[in-house]
């Protein structure tokens, strides 16, 4: 039998989630023909078959997650020499097509074997290890008896549910659960609050007046437009800035990501925001496109709140949030009006950001609305 393992899909993912089946178990497909569609953090993605042959067993339905380098697809014949490209969607994938047994140590060529009792492959192991999984009590349902990562998986599983009704996450709200859970365990966040007075602003466009605030701000106030690394505690100073834009979808959270933002002038940022909410909505968004942001904006006062606490998404330091534009009476000139207030709420990553740099952040911002 050759086997076909789910390769790298180009994004630094442990996992996918099968989308939909193309094939079938029976079917004769050719190289290249379209698999199976894996949903990734953002992206949906077809993966193409490497080779051409009749398909003797799929791994995995639809919903299931899959790891990377673990088993995916069967085909009937004898095995073929691993190729320079595992038939990855982008790049190549280095992978281990050898099956450990327990106690299997590898030196060079040779191999030895002290507990055979346990077959698994490599991913299988990591992810085992990673979930503190002993897999000698995990029952197989691989060929030859094989561990597979749906075995791992299932054995983690709760033996009764505390909902009678309980709905899996599936798709982007799972990826951002997973990254609010990596949020909220690495990173030290720190929220201040304060309110802008635009109502001398004279552009209706807050968002882009926002975007183009925060590019004012940082060069005020550079150390907010930074990555950084909790593990080797460095910090990368970033030289451009890409502002990731956070948008509301009934699929989930999506952060389109405008690159080079100071580069762009007011017609380009908007441009920029509507191309991101048609490909967001169809799930045409390229993968390119939801990576790399230095910083972010989240302008959830277009529903409903005043004042909140974003959730930084590592390895930032920093997320703006905007709360709902009101007009209420104040002081101004020395006299009561009515004035038109923009809330702000600035969260910052305190490991690597002090709270004089982020006081002064927000100012440049309330600063940049009030005067522009």
């Amino acid at each position: 039998m050759k086997m076909f393992h789910l390769p790298d899909l180009g994004e630094g993912l442990a996992e996918a989630e099968i989308h939909e089946w193309h094939v079938k178990v029976g079917d004769v497909v050719k190289v290249d023909q379209p698999l199976v569609v894996m949903e990734t953090a953002k992206a949906v993605v077809d993966v193409p078959s490497p080779h051409a042959g009749k398909i003797a067993k799929l791994f995995g339905k639809k919903g299931d997650i899959i790891q990377t380098g673990a088993p995916l697809v069967e085909f009937e014949g004898e095995s073929e020499p691993a190729r320079k490209d595992k038939g990855t969607v982008v790049g190549n994938l280095e992978e281990s097509t050898h099956v450990l047994d327990e106690g299997e140590i590898i030196i060079g060529s040779a191999k030895k074997v002290s507990n055979p009792a346990v077959k698994a492959m490599p991913a299988v192991r990591a992810l085992a290890k990673q979930l503190n999984i002993d897999l000698n009590t995990v029952k197989p349902t691989g060929p030859q008896g094989q561990i597979t990562a749906e075995d791992v998986q299932k054995s983690v599983a709760p033996k009764k549910s505390l909902f009678e009704k309980g709905e899996a996450l599936h798709g982007v709200r799972r990826v951002m659960a997973i990254g609010m859970t990596h949020s909220h365990q690495e990173i030290v966040p720190v929220t201040i609050m304060d309110d802008a007075d635009i109502t001398d602003l004279s552009s209706s466009d807050v968002t882009v007046c926002l975007l183009q605030a925060i590019i004012s701000a940082i060069k005020t106030e550079p150390a907010l437009n930074v990555w950084y690394d909790g593990k080797s505690m460095e910090r990368f100073q970033h030289p451009e800035i890409n502002i990731g834009m956070a948008m509301d979808t009934e699929e989930g959270l999506f952060v389109p990501v405008i690159k080079d933002a100071a580069k762009k002038d007011a017609k380009e940022l908007r441009a920029a925001i509507e191309v991101f909410k048609k490909s967001v909505r169809d799930r045409s968004v390229a993968p390119a496109d939801l990576v790399g942001a230095t910083i972010t904006l989240s302008n959830f006062g277009m529903f409903a709140g005043r004042y909140a606490n974003p959730i930084i998404i590592p390895p930032q330091a920093a997320i703006l949030g905007c709360g709902r534009i009101c007009e209420e009476a104040r002081v101004y000139a020395g006299k009561i009006a009515i004035r038109r207030v923009a809330p702000l709420s600035l969260t910052f990553d305190h490991r690597v950001v002090t709270g004089g740099e982020a006081s002064r952040f927000l100012g440049a911002i309330i600063q940049f609305l009030e005067k522009k």
